[in-house]
């Protein structure tokens, strides 16, 4: 009996754990198949979010990262600070326009360059990068051979500006934050050796320049140049590679940034020495031969020696800056100096004082660019917007780099040739980026003692 008993107890549990597992409710199709979809759709965004843990901060991959950045802004800003050997020589050799219409040459590529990043910035997020950077290296390699075929002023405009231009603005930004999203204790120091190639390619390609433009004339000089860069294109490329997954949703322009006035003050005091710098590289060689009556080699010289600084000027403040001080406490002191040494520009009347003057600003200004992004990475606390938020920031200093030489040249002519006018602004400009620079700090940490 008791076997009995026990029997229908088991058989009785098991209906019931079937019963349990096989119990369910109701749900028409069309309602299931819209839990399915909201299902899908919300692992679809979960996606973007998707955490690819902390950044290596070091290692091999990601300083092979930062040394390919080195080749791609080698390529893009070693050109852009040779731009006053070609200033000289458009105005004074092939003789297209004056010193102020010349410019305007130079100043719109650097806007384009830093213009695009708006748009190259959320395309990284995207996942783009790879695309773009293909696009745009083909696009500027094409243009250099373009431009060794120009002789006219509009002609090196669309050759040299513009696709040239858009081409170094669909790879540099991307490149840039794509090394700030491998790093972040160590992000001073990836960001200097990258942004280091600038001061390689301001040495080279004025080398080039020296050398090739006696001996082969304009057309073989610039090919010259495009062949070095597109071997540097296709090393960079083999390298480069996101480590983020990227972030579909979002806006390109990140409005709400522009509430946060750390943010929105540092890029007006970005702005304003963005307006200054480049006068310097653009108008050194034009001073040395008119002002000082300097051959075109040594104005040439005197290029590459303001660029070959840049390798102590770029490397050591961003060291600095990470491991004592802090990006932004370092930027203030050297707007402040490279204020001191434009006005002492003014007094200058020699060809040593101009040296000197080649070797001071050069490492000053140098180290005021090594930390601009520096900085303005360090102000994105979400790494996976790291390109939007650079992006807008480059795009607002391209305004600045537009006018800033243009506006210079425009004071040469009007006071007949004299550089004085121009002097003043740059200086005065500088001083006032310093000015801003202490206010971004004080909205920030107060005159508390902190890194930042």
């Amino acid at each position: 009996m008791s076997d009995l008993i026990g029997r229908e107890r088991l058989e009785g549990s098991k209906i019931t754990q079937i019963d349990e597992l096989n119990l369910k409710p109701y749900s028409d199709p069309e309602s299931s198949g819209g839990d399915v979809r909201s299902k899908n759709l919300s692992q679809s965004r979960t996606n973007d979010s998707v955490d690819p843990g902390p950044a290596p901060d070091g290692g091999l991959r990601a300083w092979s990262i930062a040394c390919a950045a080195h080749l791609i802004i080698f390529n893009a800003w070693g050109l852009v600070n040779s731009y006053g050997l070609f200033q000289t020589y458009y105005v004074q050799v092939m003789k297209i326009g004056g010193e102020s219409s010349v410019a305007w040459i130079g100043t719109t590529q650097v806007f384009v360059l830093f213009g695009m990043g708006t748009w190259t910035g959320r395309a990284l997020d995207a996942g783009f990068f790879r695309s773009q950077y293909i696009v745009g290296s083909i696009i500027s390699v094409t243009g250099l051979f373009l431009l060794s075929l120009c002789k006219s002023f509009w002609q090196i405009f669309l050759a040299q500006t513009l696709c040239v231009g858009f081409g170094y603005g669909l790879s540099f930004v991307p490149t840039l934050a794509l090394v700030s999203t491998y790093f972040e204790k160590k992000r001073s120091t990836a960001l200097a050796v990258a942004v280091t190639g600038s001061c390689t390619g301001g040495l080279v390609f004025p080398a080039i320049a020296e050398t090739m433009l006696p001996l082969v004339g304009f057309p073989w000089t610039v090919r010259t140049i495009a062949f070095v860069q597109l071997a540097c294109v296709i090393a960079a490329g083999l390298v480069l590679k996101p480590r983020l997954p990227p972030r579909r949703s979002g806006p390109i322009v990140e409005w709400s940034a522009f509430k946060e006035a750390p943010y929105t003050l540092y890029l007006i005091g970005s702005f304003l020495y963005f307006w200054s710098v480049y006068v310097g590289w653009f108008f050194i060689g034009t001073f040395a031969r008119n002002a000082l009556g300097a051959t075109q080699a040594t104005s040439i010289n005197l290029l590459m020696v303001l660029n070959g600084v840049g390798v102590v000027g770029r490397m050591l403040p961003a060291y600095i800056a990470q491991r004592w001080v802090g990006g932004l406490n370092l930027m203030i002191p050297l707007a402040t100096v490279a204020s001191i040494i434009l006005y002492c520009w003014i007094a200058v009347d020699s060809m040593s004082g101009l040296w000197v003057f080649a070797v001071t600003y050069g490492i000053v200004a140098h180290g005021l660019q090594s930390l601009f992004p520096i900085v303005l990475a360090n102000l994105t606390k979400d790494p996976s917007k790291a390109g939007v938020r650079s992006g807008m920031g480059f795009t607002i200093v391209g305004l600045a780099v537009l006018t800033g030489s243009p506006i210079a040249g425009a004071l040469i002519e009007t006071n007949g040739g004299k550089f004085i006018g121009l002097q003043l602004f740059s200086a005065t400009t500088m001083v006032a980026a310093a000015a801003v620079l202490l206010l971004v700090r004080w909205v920030t940490v107060g005159w508390t003692r902190e890194k930042l």
